[in-house]
């Protein structure tokens, strides 16, 4: 019994290392913070403090790993990028001008490997072939473009 009070640090170790396996069997990340007080109570151990401060230390930690670290992190591990199905995805995306485009004669583009059929976004502009032009809406199965300005020398 003497060594365990001299040793309650690897007590502590213990502790967490059955949390943290616990934790990867319930992924709900509550024993994966209270293993970190744990950690924190086995640190305050080593340094020699009494048993009523480790256990004070580690339900401190735990605490704060639980108020302050566990809902970001839940946060993040269900946020995601924005999935973007059908002609959503084309939208802000380039091509390039494979038939003269008018607002009254509809052109085409290739855009995204595919050949669309276009018109210009502002009903005033007239987009010749080999322009690139990035796309602002799809209505249907048309294209609305507006040119990409060129850096001219």
């Amino acid at each position: 019994m003497d060594w365990l009070g001299d040793n309650q640090w690897a007590g502590w170790l213990a502790l967490a290392i059955g949390l943290g396996v616990a934790e990867m069997f319930s992924l709900d990340l509550i024993l994966i913070m209270v293993a970190v007080g744990a950690i924190a109570g086995m640190l305050t151990g080593v340094l020699g403090a009494p048993f009523l401060l480790q256990v004070l230390v580690a339900a401190g930690a735990s605490i704060a790993m639980l108020a302050l670290v566990r809902p970001n992190m839940i946060k993040r591990l269900h946020t995601g990028p924005d999935l973007q199905l059908g002609h959503g995805k084309l939208v802000g995306q380039r091509g390039v001008v494979t038939e003269r485009i008018t607002y009254d004669q509809p052109g085409r583009i290739r855009l995204a490997g595919e050949i669309w059929t276009a018109a210009p976004y502002d009903e005033h502009l007239t987009i010749t072939p080999g322009e690139t032009v990035e796309v602002f809406e799809i209505r249907g199965a048309t294209a609305y473009v507006h040119p990409v300005p060129t850096l001219e020398s």
